[in-house]
Formats: C-alpha cells, sequence, structure tokens
C-alpha cells in the first residue's frame, strides 16, 4: 500500500467515494497514512482476537467448499451477501444495484470472507482480478447456538443431543470442540454413536472431515421442536452459510457474473458500492 502513487490512491477514494476527496484526504501523503492506520487496526482491534477470527474463517471456507460438492455454484452463492444469488449461464448477480453487467472472461475472482463485517462488498484491482468480500456467520461466527430440545436432551443426552443439533451444518471435530466446549475425546465418541446411529455422516472437503446431520438426523431433530435441515452452511447455524448465509429477497433485475468453477466467466462489481482494491 505504501508504494502506491499518490495520485492513484486519491483516484482509488474518489471512486469508493463516488465524488470529490474532503481536503483531509487530498494529499499527497495519503498512501503512507492509510498504511500507517491499517498497521494500527491490526495490532489493536484484530490481533489480540486474530486465533478465533482465523477459526471462524476457516470454518465458513470450509462448509462452503462441502456446499458446492453437493449443491452446485447455485446453493453456494445464493445468498452469499445481501443481494448474491447463481442466475445460471454464467451470471451471477453480486448484488441489488442497477449497473450494466460486466464481463469478466478471463480473470480472477476471488471469495473473500470476513468477520465480524455483516455487510460485505465488491473490490476489484485494474480489471485483472476482483473480490466478492462476505460475511461469516454461522455458530463460529457469533450468531448464537441452538437450543437444544427437551425431549431429545432426555433421549440422547444433553452433550451429544447438542452435537446433532449444531450438524445441521458441516463441521469439524475441531470446530465442534471450539464451539461446544467439550473435550476432542468427547465429541469423538458423540460423533461415533451418531453415525452408528444413522443420524450423522462424514464427508470429506480437500484434506478437512466434516460431519453432518442425516436425513433420520433432520427428522429426528425437527420431531423433537429442533432446527430442521439446513439450507446452506449456516441455516442451522453451522459455519458456513449466510443464512450465508442471508439471502435478500428483493427482487430488482439481476445483474450478471460468473464464477464457472474456479474461472468465472461473469460479474458485476460496481453493483456493491464497490470499493476498489490498491494494486499495492
Amino acid at each position: 500500500m505504501r508504494a502506491v502513487d499518490p495520485g492513484a490512491a486519491r483516484a482509488h477514494l474518489r471512486l469508493s467515494l463516488a465524488g470529490p476527496l474532503p481536503a483531509v484526504l487530498d494529499r499527497d501523503d495519503l498512501a503512507e497514512r492509510a498504511a500507517t492506520l491499517l498497521e494500527w487496526v491490526w495490532e489493536e482491534t484484530v490481533l489480540p482476537s486474530w486465533e478465533r477470527r482465523r477459526r471462524v474463517l476457516e470454518a465458513d471456507v470450509l462448509a462452503r467448499t462441502a456446499q458446492v460438492s453437493r449443491g452446485g455454484w447455485a446453493s453456494a452463492l445464493g445468498g452469499l451477501r445481501g443481494g448474491t444469488r447463481w442466475l445460471g449461464d454464467n451470471r451471477f448477480q453480486v448484488n441489488l444495484h442497477e449497473y450494466p453487467p460486466r464481463d469478466i472472461s478471463g480473470t480472477e475472482l476471488l471469495f473473500v470472507p470476513v468477520t465480524p463485517q455483516r455487510q460485505g462488498w465488491v473490490s476489484w484491482a485494474e480489471r485483472e482480478r476482483y473480490a466478492v468480500v462476505y460475511p461469516c456467520s454461522g455458530v463460529l461466527a457469533g450468531d448464537g447456538g441452538r437450543a437444544v430440545p427437551a425431549g431429545l436432551s432426555a433421549l440422547l443426552g444433553p452433550a451429544r443431543a447438542g452435537v446433532l443439533v449444531l450438524l445441521g451444518s458441516p463441521m469439524s471435530t475441531t470446530q465442534l470442540t471450539a464451539v461446544t466446549g467439550q473435550g476432542l475425546g468427547s465429541v469423538g465418541r458423540h460423533l461415533k454413536v451418531l453415525r452408528e446411529a444413522g443420524l450423522v455422516e462424514r464427508r470429506r472437503a480437500g484434506r478437512a472431515v466434516l460431519y453432518v446431520r442425516t436425513t433420520a438426523g433432520d427428522v429426528l431433530v425437527e420431531a423433537s421442536g429442533g432446527p430442521g435441515a439446513s439450507g446452506g452452511p449456516g441455516a442451522s447455524g453451522g459455519p458456513g452459510a449466510s443464512g450465508p448465509r442471508q439471502a435478500d429477497p428483493r427482487a430488482n433485475e439481476p445483474r450478471t457474473s460468473s464464477p464457472e468453477a474456479n474461472k468465472p466467466q461473469t460479474s458485476s462489481p460496481e453493483a456493491a458500492n464497490p470499493r476498489r482494491t490498491s494494486p499495492g
């Protein structure tokens, strides 16, 4: 950031503000001062809680990766942040603003989770790299745990029932340990019993092993009055969806964009009150 040309730094801010810069920001040392501010933010506000934040980010990535493998891009991108949805035909709506579509074929489209931000935004560097920044959600992100129904607790025991309720969305043993406060051995024993009973199944997402409720597990939780099957990685409190994970149902005419596998084709970054990233 410090290496960014002063003129370019001012241009980026004018674009983000959609207007002229306040006099206090119209200066040649803007990039240097911005970098110093970010260093302070990191050291004073982020670093003290970084280990927990990192677990939240990793949980979100794992859950969304698993969701892509189960339901494709439409499942993973719907509700990524307010107004996002997969439109099909290599088109991805990034928000509800009335900007024209932008073809980003041959460029990079990154999905960047953040916490505890609740809105997200769209950024780009020149015309070569784009990023959709979205908020994490779910139990690890602090959206709140799920109450364990009394009947389910009496049937399985409170600790095991709590694990089953949490697994409406995929979670690893490490994540379950962090959320429940139980020891790794205890969580492992609960998962073994629940798998043998056909209430939980194990899946792989890259090198990670995730656990999630089966249909039978969903039926049991629903019948006891608990949260039902997850509509996405965070819909039932798990670590990933915008819930996921937060789709905005308002129906403006969709803008277009598209991630195809890892090389998306079209996207509409202006549609999110974009903030321009610095090439530096």
